[in-house]
């Protein structure tokens, strides 16, 4: 199972948004600086962000991005789906007639694999933005 640098940094930048998104919108370079992200990725993975409505952007001096819902309403799969980001834990499609390896059938312990990825996902499912956002300042007292 792989999740890519575009996952987890579209996570990092969403709850450093989250943390300040009260005051007023936050700009990408701000994010950037935090989190040690490129500016130009950011902008990317923003950009998807906002086509699917998880943020929105305010224009002008004062501008930036805020969240489009509450933090507690955004859970991780959604921030995957939006960065087009897929926990798999097996390399075959669930619906195909071919088996993991290639052929007819299905790898010995395709189950245990399938098992772990419906955990993972539940678990993503659960976990909303505001949780992590919790988190990060209960560590900070």
């Amino acid at each position: 199972m792989k999740l890519t640098s575009k996952g987890r940094y579209a996570v990092m930048a969403l709850v450093d948004l989250a943390r300040f998104d009260n005051i007023n919108p936050v700009s990408l370079r701000d994010i950037s600086l935090r989190q040690g992200i490129s500016l130009d990725y950011l902008e990317q993975i923003f950009s998807k962000l906002r086509k699917k409505e998880i943020v929105q952007s305010v224009r002008g001096t004062q501008g930036g991005y805020v969240l489009n819902k509450k933090a507690k309403e955004i859970k991780l799969t959604n921030i995957f789906d939006a960065v087009d980001e897929k926990v798999k834990t097996v390399q075959c499609k669930k619906d195909s007639k071919k088996g993991c390896n290639g052929k007819s059938t299905k790898c010995l312990t395709h189950n245990l694999w399938d098992e772990l990825e419906n955990h993972i996902n539940n678990f993503f499912d659960e976990k909303s933005l505001d949780d992590l956002v919790k988190d990060n300042s209960e560590r900070r007292i």
